[in-house]
């Protein structure tokens, strides 16, 4: 189980990066087509002056459950170890063990 502080950590990013993400789109499209070098720097520098966690790139997924961060299945949201431990149980919809 992750500490609460590392999931609390992951919210507060995502939310940062949303509340950003305009922002940083508008200036990365000056950056990439703007044809004044100068203009281009000064977007630059203001994307720069972003803060970090502003970036996407930045963002982990987690569990949901658990806060796992590594071993995570983007389709179901969760770890694979609860996956496991839920399609078991049979709380997973349309999910069984395959035998043979």
């Amino acid at each position: 189980m992750a500490k609460e502080s590392m999931k609390a950590r992951e919210v507060k990013r995502a939310k940062l990066v949303a509340r950003f993400a305009e922002k940083r789109a508008a200036l990365k499209k000056i950056v990439n087509t703007s044809d004044d070098p100068e203009q281009a720097f000064e977007a630059a520098c203001k994307l720069q002056a972003l803060p970090k966690n502003a970036s996407p790139v930045r963002l982990h997924n987690r569990c949901k459950l658990s806060g796992r961060p590594k071993g995570y299945m983007r389709q179901f949201g969760i770890s694979r170890i609860d996956f496991r431990e839920m399609a078991s149980a049979g709380l997973i919809p349309g999910v069984k063990k395959a035998s043979w």
